[in-house]
């Protein structure tokens, strides 16, 4: 029998598990101390989501968080996707991928972007559910969506 994917808003006590996640993915990986060192920490995610301006949700199975994804309303970026590494392929990643859109629409936004990179399955995860790509440089792929 499958377990079934629960979906919901992530809380402020997610962010221990969210941080797991981030830090387990295969590619695009980064340690804590690479997204420390780009301004990325558990508190200055917080201060986001309470500024009201970065929607964020996570998916969960048997109570366990298994992915995560946050969107920026003010800039229409896709800030991060991210499914664990033991629970890719269970459609964590497309629930939460159609949740950003339409929350970033419902927020106003026409035009969604994210970056990725270049060689990772998520650039084609992304192209096969209507991302088109906008540019690159040397490491990632940036991409455009019409909401």
């Amino acid at each position: 029998m499958l377990a079934r994917v629960i979906l919901r808003d992530a809380r402020i006590e997610d962010l221990p598990a969210i941080t797991i996640i981030r830090t387990s993915v295969r590619e695009n990986h980064l340690s804590v101390e690479d997204l420390t060192a780009r301004g990325v920490t558990e508190e200055t995610i917080a201060a986001r989501m309470l500024s009201g301006n970065l929607g964020s949700w996570v998916t969960s199975i048997n109570g366990e968080i298994t992915a995560f994804a946050m969107a920026d309303k003010t800039t229409g970026n896709l800030f991060a996707l991210f499914t664990h590494p033991n629970h890719e392929g269970k459609g964590c990643g497309s629930m939460l991928l159609q949740t950003c859109e339409n929350w970033l629409r419902d927020q106003g936004v026409s035009v969604a972007n994210l970056d990725t990179d270049k060689n990772s399955k998520a650039a084609g995860f992304y192209a096969k559910r209507g991302w088109a790509e906008d540019h690159r440089d040397s490491y990632e792929v940036f991409m455009r969506k019409q909401l």
